[in-house]
């Protein structure tokens, strides 16, 4: 029996392939540069493997660059935003999928203006409303800021809500539960793909951010990996290529690591969001 390639399986073969060496390129050359000494660094291309596995480049990076305390700065920014940035994307949501009330669609339009407004036209007026809290220069600037929920969540939330029958709802509110019960004991766990779905998200964008611990928290102490890192390796004597690439590794690391573990959950969310939008 003949099997025959249709012309559209070649052509979305080949795109598919494209994809994956874009992916994949850059960061073998970052892992082959992080194990190579300056030396071998100079006289190979980049695409050349190491002569074998050297990690002085990561020694380097954890004794001059602290990480272990930028470290924890960064896991207590990304632990404290998501509880709080989940319990707000959820319960708003909550709201507007199960109630009707008065500016409903006002408050659907401005969480849409939310996404439509670049950053940085209410940069300045962020930055002096943090300073006014008194939260600048403090762990809470920067979680303040990662909390807040946008559109693409409470779409998403929504979505999944759509699916949950209200009869649920309306037989526990029959037994004399409250709302707020309703929604932690029988919506929140129902919700549970799409929250670990837009926690991964929500995780990578903190850890990768070096923009808003950068203007929010100057402090040496509260540095995250990434502020760290640029901070310490921005040296002419310690910038070298070999010492940034082992430090991009390793603020690669804790996502990559957490996505392994979840990527399960965070597959479903995706499927069950494309199937229910």
């Amino acid at each position: 029996m003949k099997f025959r390639l249709k012309r559209s399986d070649i052509i979305r073969g080949t795109i598919l392939t494209l994809m994956v060496f874009v992916v994949i390129l850059p960061l073998s050359i970052t892992i082959f540069a992080s194990m190579k000494t300056p030396l071998e660094l100079g006289n190979s291309t980049p695409l050349t493997p190491p002569s074998g596995v050297m990690l002085a480049n990561y020694l380097t990076v954890f004794q001059v660059g602290g990480v272990f305390r930028s470290f924890f700065n960064s896991m207590y920014l990304v632990v404290v935003s998501l509880i709080i940035n989940t319990f707000l994307a959820s319960t708003v949501s909550y709201c507007l999928s199960r109630f009707e009330f008065k500016f409903k669609k006002l408050v659907l339009l401005l969480f849409l203006m939310g996404m439509i407004v670049p950053v940085y036209v209410t940069e300045i007026s962020r930055f002096g409303i943090i300073k006014m809290l008194g939260l600048y220069n403090t762990h809470w600037a920067a979680i303040t800021i990662y909390a807040g929920a946008d559109m693409m969540q409470v779409y998403v939330y929504m979505q999944f809500m759509s699916q949950i029958p209200k009869s649920l709802d309306e037989s526990a509110m029959l037994d004399g539960l409250p709302l707020y019960k309703i929604y932690w004991r029988i919506i929140l766990p129902l919700l549970l793909p799409a929250v670990a779905t837009l926690g991964i998200l929500k995780m990578v964008d903190i850890m990768n951010d070096m923009y808003i611990p950068f203007l929010y928290m100057p402090s040496m102490k509260l540095r995250t990996l990434t502020t760290n890192l640029m901070a310490a390796f921005s040296d002419s004597r310690l910038g070298a290529w070999q010492n940034l690439s082992a430090a991009i590794i390793i603020v690669m690391l804790p996502v990559t690591i957490i996505y392994l573990i979840f990527q399960k959950q965070v597959m479903r969310g995706i499927m069950a969001g494309a199937v229910k939008g």
